[in-house]
């Protein structure tokens, strides 16, 4: 905890760069592809183009508001050290939103295809949400209410993420069509895809954990052939009882083919499940 600790206390300037870097691309992908063309997803955001076509509220001043709110609550329900967390990008994002609008009378982005706005408006709205969740950041709003769901309901943020998004997504329904409501589909796969991309990383290796009866052989083959380190773990079957060994080993995703056709030639009825390592530290 205390590396923890450290690590997000230091305000280094790549820390803040990542953060605002993705807070303006969220609010290019806000204010030119998904509001325009009625893309609902998940959070306040979302909810701000449902009451923008019902109510006509200004979208950046019902996202601060409602935000607001929100920490108030948070503050309330959380305590102090979960809504620090919360406080800047809840203030900020309105801001940013405010300034990508002010481009709005010179770019346009309203006649493209719905399907190339829900593509590029899910691209760059997840690399934005993942630049500020790895900075350390959120943008608050129902952030706080996952928190709040998890603390009181006993279940994961995943869960609770899930259901929120679900109800706020669901409501384009009835407002906006069954249509639009796909392309919104489109739009959150997108984005939670993307956000994952880019808080792991794209692997550039890959972890194999081979069971099999030539254990010898598999690892002569990726020693010699390959030329990459393995470990071999004493296992237990977990049906049959009976002790065997598991070869792990990790190489460079360019030699994954390599890999997976030679054990195969070594031996057909090997088992074996292949991992993205995002991060490789130590070893030869």
């Amino acid at each position: 905890m205390k590396a923890v600790n450290s690590f997000f206390n230091k305000k280094n300037m790549f820390r803040y760069l990542c953060f605002v870097t993705g807070l303006s691309l969220f609010s290019i992908a806000f204010t030119f592809f998904l509001l325009p063309n009625n893309l609902v997803f998940g959070g306040v955001s979302g909810i701000a183009i449902v009451f923008k076509e019902l109510f006509n509220f200004d979208t950046s001043i019902f996202i601060f508001v409602v935000s607001m709110l929100l920490l108030v609550l948070s503050f309330f329900v959380l305590g102090k050290e979960k809504t620090v967390g919360s406080i800047l990008g809840s203030l900020l994002l309105p801001v940013f939103l405010e300034i990508s609008n002010l481009f709005t009378a010179y770019i346009s982005f309203e006649d493209v295809d719905l399907l190339l706005a829900s593509i590029f408006g899910g691209f760059l709205g997840g690399v934005g949400l993942g630049l500020v969740y790895k900075a350390g950041f959120t943008t608050g709003g129902t952030d706080i209410i996952n928190q709040i769901l998890h603390k009181f309901f006993k279940i994961s943020l995943g869960k609770a993420m899930l259901v929120v998004d679900i109800l706020i997504v669901s409501s384009s329904i009835f407002v906006f069509g069954l249509t639009m409501f796909i392309y919104t589909l489109v739009v959150l796969y997108i984005m939670t895809t993307m956000t994952d991309r880019v808080i792991l990383g794209v692997g550039n290796a890959k972890a194999f954990y081979i069971v099999t009866e030539k254990t010898s052989e598999v690892k002569n083959f990726i020693i010699k052939n390959l030329g990459h380190g393995v470990t071999v773990i004493d296992a237990v079957g977990g049906y049959s009882k009976e002790n065997q060994k598991m070869v792990f080993c990790v190489i460079p995703t360019r030699e994954y083919y390599l890999m997976k056709e030679g054990i195969n030639k070594i031996d057909k009825d090997a088992f074996f499940v292949v991992c993205d390592a995002y991060e490789v530290i130590g070893g030869a």
